[in-house]
């Protein structure tokens, strides 16, 4: 059994490496695909997360703003559940765990990513650290 491992009874997604970022992403896309205040929101490495059914997804654009951006949500083609971001460059591929089928205890968010203040939101409280953006020390891993 892999370290992780999500997905739907069609298709399923697991890694055995460790993602190279976990947040709680508090951005205004994620708000709209998701429907939640707040979404933890987990990078792999793009060949670190596998998917055994490739070809039962149906992809869209993850940003609706930006329809030709690199992000595709892929959704099972059979159940329509949501199973992964895709990167088409293929530097990362990327899960929420509480909507893509992965265990109630996934390692929880390191920090906070994308909080504006202007939003009128409350300032996060729980003592991880908060960031305008992604952690200021992550790095984009190479495309394909």
């Amino acid at each position: 059994m892999s370290k992780y491992a999500g997905g739907c009874e069609h298709v399923h997604t697991q890694s055995d490496n460790d993602p190279i970022d976990n947040h709680t992403c508090h951005c205004s896309v994620c708000k709209g695909v998701t429907g939640q205040d707040t979404t933890h929101v987990v990078f792999f490495n793009h060949d670190d997360l596998s998917v055994d059914n490739e070809s039962g997804l149906n992809r869209m654009p993850f940003n609706a703003s930006n329809p030709d951006g690199p992000l595709e949500l892929c959704v099972c083609g059979e159940c329509g559940t949501p199973i992964m971001l895709d990167d088409k460059v293929g530097r990362i591929r990327v899960i929420v765990p509480n909507l893509m089928g992965y265990s109630a205890d996934f390692p929880q968010a390191s920090y906070h990513a994308f909080y504006d203040p202007a939003s009128g939101d409350p300032a996060p409280s729980d003592g991880r650290p908060v960031c305008e953006g992604l952690r200021p020390d992550f790095v984009w891993p190479e495309g394909k």
